[in-house]
């Protein structure tokens, strides 16, 4: 399931993630981008704003290509 900001309230985890260590994001409102650890559900989160999000996935996606 892709992550559609502002509309999923349920954690997410990337299809690329082989062995459940990795991060899960969730985005319940249109003005955040929630991130934790997934082997840590109950530790810290990570909010950033949309487009900061988006930066930084397209940068990654940039980068899987080299």
């Amino acid at each position: 399931m892709p992550l559609q900001q502002g509309n999923t309230t349920d954690w997410i985890k990337s299809t690329h993630s082989a062995n459940g260590a990795c991060v899960e994001v969730r985005s319940p409102a249109p003005q955040a981008v929630l991130v934790r650890d997934s082997k840590a559900p109950a530790g810290p989160m990570l909010t950033f704003a949309p487009g900061s999000w988006a930066g930084f996935v397209a940068k990654m996606c940039a980068n899987e290509s080299v």
